[in-house]
């Protein structure tokens, strides 16, 4: 893991945008089972697609179109994540932070 964070920038964005909704998801009091299980598999799919991609460029050297396609759809894996990583914190904080700000 010390590879993954100190080559991948996206690691550690990730790494804090789940900082930062786990301590929102504390401050708010919301259950925090839905926020940390969406950052453990954000955090876990970035590990496995940084892998695919050392282990592509070992076996391809050469650009090649299934390892374009193999490096592609890991990257896209993550993408998805993240992207319903983003509604399970809105579905889960936006309520209580609705509430807190004084917005119906």
């Amino acid at each position: 893991m010390r590879h993954v964070w100190a080559t991948q920038a996206n690691f550690r964005i990730e790494v804090a945008a789940g900082a930062l909704a786990c301590a929102l998801g504390a401050l708010l009091r919301v259950p925090l089972a839905p926020i940390l299980t969406c950052c453990a598999l954000v955090l876990s799919l970035e590990a496995l697609n940084t892998a695919l991609e050392a282990l592509t460029d070992l076996a391809s050297p050469e650009w090649h179109l299934r390892a374009k396609v193999a490096k592609d759809a890991a990257a896209g894996a993550v993408l998805i994540a993240s992207a319903l990583s983003v509604l399970v914190g809105v579905a889960v904080l936006g309520p209580a932070l609705f509430r807190v700000l004084g917005w119906r």
